[in-house]
């Protein structure tokens, strides 16, 4: 080295370093990769997570443990993703409350969704259904958007918590159709979609996935879809844009994550392994079984996603004049 210039040793310095992330990244991952869930165990997302997840340790030959943190409306796992080492080895389940509803529900948020994560990939779509209880006489959509309306303030509906997907997929349908209905927020789907089948409310909009049980049953009637086309699952119920509605669609989606300053290529590196898992034939079979619509995209198209959704929703969120602080 003797001889060598500053310049010149920085540069063989640049180098070496360059070939060492080159080797780390060839062989990503070369251990266990930690996926915090910010949702209870056996929740939908713990479910789509522990699905791919298992696909993927068999892909990478790596183990990837599932660590549940709920709590904070998701606050809490998105913080403990935040403060990992940004070395693609920490990974978070990102839904749209995590990255864009959060922001505008609470003025002291204690995580930036775009300071703190860089996105990975959308994982999937769970479409929302309006669903009316068993001894609801509506038979159709049309016939209960014509009673909502005929008698404003006094219809009551349920979500799964102020603010959630369920909640703002109905005040869309609320806006869209020129409904006032009241709404009763419940801690979580399950127990809005027990009461719902008991008869304590006449309607909710849920996820597919949450409420698919209930509709087999026959303890809740799908009226209408919130998606663009009609769902495989359900082919006999309509969609919003067949009753006039088109600006009706809405879904709760379930994202990948990663803490902010993760180098690119490892996001990319991580993408194609999480693609790849959902892509696998026995886990789209188990998804759809679940109600979920995989996807699997790009981290610009998910990034460009969330874009989208927050200019969508925060304008609603604010004349609602929602808050959760």
């Amino acid at each position: 080295m003797a001889g060598l210039t500053r310049r010149e040793l920085a540069a063989l310095a640049l180098a070496a370093m360059s070939v060492r992330a080159a080797h780390a990244q060839r062989e990503f991952p070369a251990r266990p990769i930690r996926w915090i869930v910010p949702y209870p165990a056996g929740a939908i997302a713990d479910v789509i997570a522990r699905t791919i997840g298992t696909q993927l340790a068999i892909d990478t030959g790596q183990p990837v443990q599932i660590e549940n943190r709920a709590g904070g409306n998701t606050a809490l796992g998105a913080i403990e993703a935040a403060r990992a080492p940004a070395d693609g080895y920490t990974v978070l389940s990102a839904d749209n409350g995590t990255l864009v509803f959060n922001p505008a529900l609470y003025r002291n948020l204690s995580y930036n969704p775009s300071r703190d994560f860089a996105p990975v990939t959308l994982l999937g779509r769970l479409p929302m259904v309006l669903l009316v209880g068993p001894s609801s006489g509506e038979k159709d959509a049309r016939a209960f958007i014509a009673d909502a309306r005929a008698f404003p303030g006094k219809v009551s509906f349920a979500s799964a918590g102020t603010g959630t997907p369920q909640h703002l997929a109905m005040e869309l349908l609320q806006r869209q159709a020129g409904l006032r209905m009241v709404h009763v927020p419940y801690r979580g789907a399950a127990p809005a979609l027990a009461d719902l089948a008991g008869g304590q409310l006449p309607a909710m909009m849920s996820d597919l996935a949450a409420a698919n049980r209930f509709i087999q049953s026959g303890k809740a009637r799908a009226l209408a879809v919130a998606n663009a086309t009609r769902l495989p699952q359900l082919p006999a119920v309509p969609t919003f844009a067949e009753l006039g509605m088109p600006r009706v669609e809405a879904a709760a989606l379930l994202g990948l994550a990663v803490p902010a300053g993760t180098p690119p290529e490892l996001v990319a590196r991580l993408q194609q392994a999480v693609a790849s898992a959902i892509h696998n034939p026995v886990v789209l079979r188990k998804l759809a079984e679940s109600g979920v619509e995989p996807v699997g995209s790009t981290p610009a198209q998910f990034e460009a996603l969330i874009g989208d959704e927050t200019a969508r929703w925060h304008p609603l969120i604010k004349s609602l004049n929602l808050s959760l602080d």
